[in-house]
């Protein structure tokens, strides 16, 4: 039970406040031999969440399948929201919270129109500050990541949609975004309260930003460095390293989610170009990948030691997780 909970409940009564602090005490206690920065899934508690999101769901989908007119939508959108006042004002349930507001918005976005994706930048704005309006409302930290989208799909919208143009656009939002979770990552370096939550949904939309745009850009680039053999894919290759060394160190698995992909393109294609010539090459690189992936996930608070231990008491490690 997080220290926001044992505060409500001591506000209801429920416990004293000397109990509270108590608590407090031996939460701290009994967290002491587990990883300060752990992240931690806190919009799912047992599968009720699950059944009651499915129900909501089911509603969803079947109500997208009506054939309503532009502002019929509005209806729907009315009615989920009564919906989130009951499973997440009164019954705090984060996982159908996330159900609702993403049906909600969609069925905002029916009504306001958007067809063509380059005039829809106030469109955009709308269901970014909808977004903003359904967090200050339930203090849901995932409601950020929609109002972060919005925002963002309202400058790609604005310049126009082009990656072989404006693909630095993306990694320059993607940044803008990474800074802002790490605002709420420097505010909760324990990870216990909702700002480790909202930097959490932050991340999973700053890094595939930072990843695409970067990628890219090494991708189509026509820069003469990147033309010759395979430098191309080593580039990407470091870049991937570069990466993976950034979520170590602020201490976000999550960042590296998204750049699995390009990593396994870019390892598939230095492979098969200068070793190996299989037609079993693709399964290969999969296993040696998820290897690698089960042993740094096992290894990562060691190897973060490891790695950052000269970071320790730098101006930088002040901003995450204790090294």
């Amino acid at each position: 039970m997080d220290r926001e909970t044992l505060e409500r409940a001591a506000q209801r009564g429920i416990i004293s406040h000397q109990q509270l602090q108590e608590l407090i005490v031996f939460s701290a206690t009994e967290d002491s031999d587990e990883p300060a920065g752990e992240e931690q899934l806190r919009f799912v508690r047992n599968f009720g969440d699950i059944f009651i999101t499915l129900g909501v769901l089911f509603v969803a989908f079947s109500v997208a399948a009506m054939d309503l007119s532009q502002l019929q939508w509005l209806l729907p959108a009315v009615l989920f929201l009564g919906a989130a006042e009951w499973l997440v004002r009164v019954r705090r349930l984060a996982l159908p919270g996330i159900a609702i507001l993403i049906s909600t918005l969609y069925f905002l976005s029916k009504a306001l129109d958007i067809s063509q994706f380059e005039t829809a930048t106030l469109q955009f704005l709308t269901l970014s500050g909808c977004s903003l309006l359904f967090y200050l409302r339930y203090r849901m930290p995932f409601s950020l990541l929609p109002v972060a989208a919005g925002l963002v799909a309202a400058v790609i919208s604005s310049i126009g949609v082009d990656i072989l143009k404006h693909q630095l656009v993306f990694s320059a939002l993607g940044l803008t975004v990474f800074l802002v979770a790490m605002s709420f990552d420097a505010r909760d370096r324990k990870r216990q309260r909702r700002a480790s939550d909202c930097g959490f949904w932050l991340h999973l939309l700053a890094s595939p930003l930072m990843v695409h745009g970067m990628m890219t850009t090494l991708l189509f680039s026509n820069a003469g460095v990147l033309d010759a053999g395979s430098s191309r894919e080593i580039a990407l290759l470091l870049f991937f390293i570069l990466f993976l060394l950034t979520a170590l160190f602020v201490d976000r698995r999550a960042m590296l989610v998204s750049s699995l992909s390009y990593a396994i393109y870019a390892i598939f294609k230095v492979v098969s170009s200068n070793i190996l010539d299989s037609s079993n090459l693709p399964l290969m690189i999969f296993i040696g990948f998820g290897i690698f992936i089960v042993l740094f996930g096992t290894y990562w608070y060691k190897l973060r030691r490891l790695i950052f231990a000269a970071f320790r008491g730098s101006w930088p490690a002040r901003f995450v997780p204790e090294i």
